[in-house]
């Protein structure tokens, strides 16, 4: 098999062209009534998916409550807009250190990774896939990234590890799976 390598730009130009774009995208009033995930490639073309499962929602619901009440300090965000080396991709959960919060300010899109971006699996989505927008998050500047799987099954990996961690090290008191109520 052979082996595809891509050119991709430097980070500091598809930054700029990832900002430049979303901000496009978040006026357009007819995007605004579309109701589901929007993230872009790196051309800035939309990539468009109906909302998820409701299961989908209380994993990240949960996630986030616990990230709260572990990491009292920070920011956790839901469907969190990051600019990538392959467009904007929107973590479905992420948690920021006060000083990364401090880097990011108050934008629309985040010009990096916040500390941990969290991927809840949906059952379209490919190993492939999720490869390789953990990639994505951690070329982008995320400390870990987490996968929740569609039984809740959660896996931590922190950036050049390609097997999970035992435990996130950011939050260690998170557990190993997720129990929804």
């Amino acid at each position: 098999m052979a082996t595809l390598t891509l050119e991709l730009p430097p980070q500091k130009t598809q930054t700029a062209f990832n900002l430049r774009r979303w901000a496009e995208l978040l006026a357009d009033p007819e995007l605004a009534k579309f109701e589901g995930r929007v993230e872009t490639d790196r051309y800035g073309h939309i990539l468009m998916s109906p909302p998820p499962a409701p299961s989908h929602g209380s994993f990240q619901s949960e996630i986030a409550y616990l990230l709260r009440r572990h990491l009292n300090e920070g920011r956790v965000l839901t469907a969190c807009p990051i600019s990538t080396a392959d467009g904007v991709k929107a973590a479905d959960v992420a948690w920021a250190s006060p000083a990364v919060m401090a880097e990011l300010g108050n934008r629309v899109c985040f010009p990096r990774a916040p500390d941990i971006c969290v991927e809840v699996i949906s059952p379209g989505n490919t190993e492939a896939e999720i490869r390789e927008k953990m990639a994505l998050y951690f070329d982008a500047g995320a400390k870990e990234v987490w996968t929740c799987s569609a039984s809740g099954v959660m896996n931590f990996f922190m950036a050049k590890s390609q097997k999970p961690l035992r435990a996130s090290r950011i939050c260690p008191h998170i557990p190993k799976r997720i129990k929804l109520r």
